[in-house]
């Protein structure tokens, strides 16, 4: 299982539309993902404070091509050493098994949602 966050209304209209092709995909040639003791980290790191996101649970023996895992793209990333699942190729609905909210507490800071536990 992987995890993609994003916003519950873009990913709203990528159901609607059959597919998810976001703008990472269009300009990085991938979609991020992360495993789920990546998560948090990614999840404060980059969306700090954000509202109304949701993690799709990826199931990547539903994906057509397999995820790869990689470095990040930026060197001067303290998490450079850890490997991140990237999916080369739009998104289909039917390989998310399950679709959970994020939030953030005042602070802005992002805890591990009790439904992601299981996973």
């Amino acid at each position: 299982m992987i995890f993609h966050m994003v916003e519950r209304a873009e990913w709203e209209r990528a159901v609607a539309a059959g597919e998810y092709a976001p703008e990472s995909l269009r300009d990085e040639g991938f979609i991020h993902c992360s495993t789920l003791s990546q998560l948090l980290a990614t999840a404060n790191g980059w969306f700090r404070g954000r509202r109304g996101l949701v993690v799709v649970c990826i199931d990547e023996s539903r994906l057509d091509a397999p995820p790869r895992f990689e470095s990040p793209l930026a060197a001067s990333d303290p998490r450079a050493r850890q490997l991140f699942p990237h999916i080369y190729g739009a998104l289909k609905p039917d390989a998310v098994v399950e679709v959970v909210d994020l939030a953030c507490d005042s602070s802005g800071e992002f805890k591990m949602p009790d439904e992601l536990r299981r996973y």
